[in-house]
């Protein structure tokens, strides 16, 4: 016999995140692959998850790119786009040692720490990054480097560190930290090593920290939060936890089918959100879907309204196409 599922018995006030969903760099990602596929043809290859939410890869897949884990799946002399996380300089090396023709969809916030790494070990800094452990973003941005590179997490692994010369050290962050994470431990840096060199502007991307802080204002006001996103999108998972910090119950969902209706018994407000690589489309389609299950009405909160846009590589550009 079917078990009969809990549903709402209240009207329920859907309230949408102000700002919410694709960030510049995602854009110009997903852009960057369809161009190559308009203009090249099928197949195209990407070497791993373009960014990091499923109904953009499979999307991007139906179209006719391929999703490789490594260079050698690629055949001789085929394109490939690098992800929007990055990657370390040894990957730029084999793919042109493969004759691969390459179109760089790396965020360009990403490529600002590359840079920053890169100008820090040519000062004869040792560098500490703060972020997940094997995170593609961290890989790319650790390999910028032969060596003289180190990686922590916590507050904890600062206390740990071991490194050659305290006084010749430097430090970045991964772009899509929980920014209240990232300063606990970069503020353990700074007591730890005084005289730390930091990056003149903090890395953490402006579409991590502007979709915390509606996750701040919304989270409040809701008896529960949303997050549609991936599993492994760090940024998704860090709104999660911005929600869940502020004592509201929160789920990541990739879309409407996970969302069960048990969550919305005794609720009246359910606050949405979206990380930066899931696409406006889910949105509504979780809108259509709590409908069905209660929802009376839909509002967006104020909030910041984004103008970030970042131009495409040679090859790929309007003029290109």
């Amino acid at each position: 016999m079917k078990a009969v599922q809990s549903v709402p018995d209240t009207a329920i006030e859907v309230v949408l995140a102000q700002p919410r969903c694709f960030c510049a760099g995602v854009d110009r990602a997903i852009e960057i692959v369809e161009r190559a596929l308009t203009i090249h043809g099928r197949p195209i290859y990407v070497r791993h998850e373009i960014v990091h939410n499923r109904f953009v890869v499979e999307d991007l897949r139906d179209k006719g790119a391929v999703f490789v884990k490594e260079l050698d799946e690629v055949p001789q002399g085929g394109i490939v786009v690098f992800s929007a996380h990055g990657v370390a300089q040894a990957i730029r090396i084999d793919a042109e040692a493969r004759g691969l023709q390459v179109f760089d969809a790396t965020c360009p916030l990403v490529t600002k720490v590359h840079i920053e790494v890169a100008k820090m070990r040519a000062a004869s800094l040792e560098v500490i990054m703060v972020g997940h452990a094997g995170h593609p973003e961290v890989e790319g941005t650790l390999g910028q480097a032969q060596d003289g590179m180190y990686l922590v997490e916590t507050v904890d692994d600062v206390h740990k560190l071991v490194v050659k010369d305290a006084s010749k050290l430097a430090f970045v962050t991964q772009t899509t930290l929980s920014v209240d994470d990232a300063k606990t431990v970069t503020d353990a840096l700074r007591l730890r090593f005084p005289s730390i060199v930091e990056p003149k502007k903090g890395d953490i991307c402006y579409a991590t920290q502007n979709r915390q802080d509606a996750v701040k204002i919304m989270a409040p006001k809701s008896d529960l939060v949303l997050v549609i996103g991936s599993a492994n999108s760090s940024n998704s998972n860090r709104l999660r936890e911005v929600a869940e910090r502020l004592n509201v119950p929160a789920f990541l969902i990739d879309g409407p089918e996970a969302i069960d209706p048990a969550w919305l018994v005794d609720r009246k407000r359910i606050g949405i959100t979206a990380g930066a690589s899931a696409p406006e489309v889910l949105v509504q389609s979780v809108i259509d879907r709590l409908k069905t299950i209660g929802a009376v009405s839909v509002r967006q909160m104020d909030g910041l309204v984004e103008h970030v846009s970042f131009p495409l590589p040679r090859g790929l550009s309007e003029k290109n196409k």
